[in-house]
């Protein structure tokens, strides 16, 4: 399993990417997506589904980890935050890749033990699971690298306990399983 993990913004978007092998995991990648402020937002996006994209083609992924939109104080950093989602969701459909999201509460517990670790701590415990010889900076990256192992720790757990249920009446969902193509959406234009 290799695992791209995603710490959302529209000025940093963090990246990591992380593998699974044999009960191992083994960083394969991480940085920072930067987009220039001056631009327009259109362009910014674009730019970081473009780079989103040769990640998961480049490092062959096969599930992409991002962070949950943390609504605080300020609606518009949340609202970029949430449109920088879109365009990595977007890259992730355009290839069928399945997409999951975790709070930061979650990634902390996952890669700590407590939901309320601090930035540093994650840092330092990332540096430790992934055996890296220095603490991944930025921290937008080293986000991302917790995003991946929150995931790539939580996979085959969920995978076993998602096999091993069975829930009656849910045979829609059966139906949904296997591959499908998009239907064809019709789009009103008016009288020609």
């Amino acid at each position: 399993m290799i695992v791209l993990g995603i710490d959302p913004g529209t000025a940093n978007t963090g990246y990591g990417v992380v593998q699974r092998r044999g009960g191992r995991l083994f960083a394969l990648d991480g940085g920072v997506i930067t987009t220039r402020p001056e631009a327009p937002m259109q362009i910014r996006l674009a730019n970081i589904h473009r780079r989103v994209c040769e990640l998961l083609d480049e490092h062959h992924i096969t599930v992409l980890s991002m962070e949950d939109i943390y609504f605080g104080r300020n609606a518009r950093s949340a609202f970029g935050v949430g449109q920088a989602r879109g365009v990595v969701m977007l890259a992730a459909g355009q290839r069928r890749l399945p997409c999951e999201s975790y709070t930061p509460q979650q990634v902390k517990y996952a890669v700590c033990g407590s939901g309320r670790a601090e930035k540093d701590q994650v840092a330092r415990m990332v540096q430790t699971l992934l055996a890296l010889e220095n603490v991944p900076r930025p921290d937008h990256a080293a986000d991302a690298l917790a995003i991946a192992i929150c995931h790539a720790n939580g996979a085959p757990h969920a995978a076993a306990v998602a096999e091993s249920a069975v829930v009656p009446g849910n045979s829609e969902l059966e139906e949904l399983d296997g591959e499908r193509e998009l239907e064809e959406i019709q789009i009103y234009r008016g009288p020609t």
